[in-house]
């Protein structure tokens, strides 16, 4: 696709709905625990600031119910998309249906959804059969979301269902963001996705990355757009910049931090080991290359890696990314309130960006 053709860069914030947020990595701090009041905080000051949208994310064990949190933050936001993580195998999908179409009317068609591949709370499946319920999830909810009827004689759902009668505030399904690093999950994302999501790497690797799932979407019949999902730091000058990555890591105990990335779901997937693959690459500092910081995987499962410099340098790396094919870019940073208005203050200012837009339901070949 062309550079003209594409739409401007979507730049999101993250709610820490998951009690990931903290001021020195690995030290709990009560101050910053995940609770309502907590992460409406930070959405609404995302919102006051000019972000696009906002990941809520979801887990099981620690944290806010994501779609509790966004059906009481939608009223209260004016601008921000709310881009709510959905585990597909914690709900029946038309009973979802229903409660997607009803938040994205409560937010003015402001909705958006990370779908992750999870197992029941309490159960486990293996990962390729829970891929393949998420596929055959996904595409029930598109439907029903889209106005379509469902006659379903799948491995997961038998379903003959007219679609709910309250349909999403746009009159299609909102777009669905999912990442994930393994065949069945680049599979799934293949087939059902709008955005890929990948976690902080080199350049060259997001290149890489972007280049292969564009060939399975072609192969698909389909077209998907990218998003990249890292934290970032960023200051007045480089050096303050660095210095604030250090601090971050500097009351972290090894021990700690192995025990948090190993209670973590995700701790033994592709992607995660990809992240301590670039840890292990990185020079004495942590960094893996100029702006590129992986010490927060040290203490964190899933992205591990931080976007480091002053706020021509961030920029630039995000234009590098932009580049090779990243339209969306979900930042955080420590603590998340704090650093969303430091975001917003120094580098928001020199990026041209928009919410992406949403899909259209019908998929076409990119054009060359």
């Amino acid at each position: 696709m062309s550079a003209q053709a594409r739409p401007l860069p979507e730049i999101s914030w993250f709610a820490a709905l998951c009690d990931d947020d903290t001021e020195f990595l690995g030290v709990a701090d009560p101050r910053f625990a995940s609770s309502w009041e907590h992460c409406r905080d930070i959405t609404l000051a995302a919102d006051r600031a000019g972000f696009d949208n906002i990941l809520l994310p979801s887990g099981y064990a620690l944290g806010v119910d994501a779609t509790t949190f966004a059906a009481g933050i939608a009223p209260l936001t004016q601008r921000i998309q709310l881009l709510l993580a959905l585990r597909m195998g914690e709900s029946w999908p038309p009973q979802l249906a229903r409660q997607i179409a009803s938040l994205d009317r409560m937010c003015a068609g402001r909705l958006t959804l990370n779908i992750i591949s999870s197992d029941l709370p309490g159960q486990a499946l293996d990962a390729e059969p829970r891929y393949r319920r998420t596929r055959e999830y996904m595409g029930v909810l598109r439907a029903l979301l889209d106005g379509r009827t469902v006659d379903q004689r799948g491995e997961f759902l038998d379903l003959q269902l007219e679609p709910p009668r309250i349909g999403p505030r746009a009159g299609c399904c909102p777009p669905f963001y999912f990442g994930g690093f393994s065949e069945a999950a680049k599979q799934t994302a293949a087939l059902q996705a709008d955005v890929f999501l990948t976690w902080p790497d080199t350049v060259e690797g997001v290149a890489a990355t972007v280049t292969e799932m564009r060939e399975r979407a072609q192969q698909a019949g389909r077209v998907l757009r990218y998003g990249l999902r890292s934290h970032v730091i960023v200051r007045e000058s480089e050096r303050e910049a660095r210095h604030a990555a250090a601090q971050l890591v500097s009351r972290l105990d090894d021990v700690e931090g192995e025990r948090i990335r190993a209670r973590s779901l995700d701790s033994t997937s592709e992607g995660v080991q990809r992240q301590a693959w670039l840890r292990e690459q990185s020079d004495a500092d942590g960094y893996v290359e100029p702006g590129l910081w992986t010490g927060i995987g040290r203490a964190r499962s899933g992205a591990g890696a931080a976007l480091v410099g002053d706020p021509e340098q961030v920029a630039a790396k995000l234009q590098a990314y932009r580049e090779v094919g990243i339209d969306a870019f979900i930042l955080s940073g420590y603590p998340h309130l704090e650093e969303c208005k430091r975001v917003a203050r120094l580098l928001l200012p020199r990026i041209e960006h928009a919410p992406l837009p949403r899909p259209a339901t019908d998929f076409q070949e990119e054009p060359t």
